[in-house]
């Protein structure tokens, strides 16, 4: 696990949870704020618990419900803060999880992360390579399928995704379609004053124009599945998919998230170009040209986490998000 601030704040979070039934892999990219992301960390796992157990185990069903839940349980609180703190009604989180349970792999996404596997495949030469494969679908308005989504979902309003800046946006605001959070897009009753003017529509709307439902995939691990990358999208700004995974097939495993974390900031000077060793000097304040946190957790898919029901590990909890790590 490996995480960068970019802001004042750091808006991101992350979580992984290892037990005897399952393990539990999150990445909560924060825009607006560190509160809705904070709140997931704390309340998503718990839902997908509760939910299991009332239930007859992992389950789609049982994922979405869970982030639905958590979604309503953050707007209560935006609305029990409105009169005192109404800005929280803008902040929201780009929510992706990944639960290995039983051989299977669930993917649950609400934003533009990504998990991407790392999977061996016989080239014709019948030699190994290991090739990505990525598992999880985005929500952001620079992909038609994205725009076409939003326009069917919405028919009578021709400006739901407007061009501004040169990029593609969900009423001329927020790049992403779906997230946890952003009550503002939600609720007509936050959108109006005292939210600050660039959040306000001028007109109301009576249907969410974002959702909160994410997108699953379910897939069956095979032995050929070696890894997964669980990342914010600012990893993916430098790095395509195969170079991520080349990157980690060809390291060693100690500190290979921080390794992903050094290959996109070269990538990103390079594109200011900036030499390297003057980025590991540089001040937070010149840090901020980074325009947004990035956070990666590597999970690598050995035979006790792909049978996790049969392991005798103990439950191994780790959060991320309050101390960053630089390179």
């Amino acid at each position: 696990m490996a995480v960068i601030q970019a802001n004042n704040l750091l808006e991101d979070q992350s979580q992984l949870e290892s037990g005897p039934l399952s393990t539990f892999v999150g990445v909560y990219d924060g825009h607006g704020g560190p509160e809705a992301a904070r709140f997931v960390n704390e309340r998503l796992f718990e839902n997908i618990k509760k939910f299991t157990s009332e239930g007859r185990g992992m389950s789609s069903d049982v994922i979405t419900k869970a982030f639905l839940t958590t979604d309503e349980e953050f707007l209560g609180l935006v609305k029990s803060q409105w009169l005192n703190k109404p800005q929280i009604a803008s902040v929201g989180a780009c929510c992706l999880v990944g639960v290995v349970c039983s051989g299977l792999l669930y993917i649950a996404n609400a934003g533009d992360s990504r998990v991407v596997l790392g999977r061996i495949e016989k080239t014709t030469k019948q030699q190994e390579e290991v090739k990505a494969v990525q598992l999880s679908s985005e929500h952001n308005a620079s992909m038609e399928s994205v725009r076409e989504e939003l326009r069917q979902l919405h028919p009578d309003d021709p400006q739901i995704v407007v061009p501004k800046h040169n990029v593609w946006r969900v009423k001329g605001i927020i790049q992403v379609s779906r997230s946890l959070g952003d009550a503002y897009l939600k609720r007509a009753e936050f959108n109006r004053e005292p939210l600050l003017a660039k959040f306000r529509l001028s007109q109301s709307f009576e249907k969410p124009i974002l959702l909160a439902e994410p997108t699953i995939e379910v897939h069956k691990l095979t032995p050929e599945d070696q890894f997964l990358i669980f990342a914010s999208d600012g990893l993916w700004e430098h790095l395509t998919n195969q170079e991520a995974v080349d990157i980690v097939h060809n390291s060693h495993r100690n500190g290979v998230a921080r390794k992903l974390l050094k290959a996109a900031l070269q990538e990103a000077a390079k594109k200011r170009e900036m030499r390297y060793s003057d980025l590991e000097k540089i001040d937070r304040g010149v840090r901020r040209h980074f325009h947004d946190d990035i956070t990666i957790i590597v999970l690598f898919l050995d035979s006790n986490t792909i049978s996790r029901s049969t392991s005798r590990n103990p439950r191994v909890s780790i959060r991320g998000g309050g101390v960053p790590s630089w390179v």
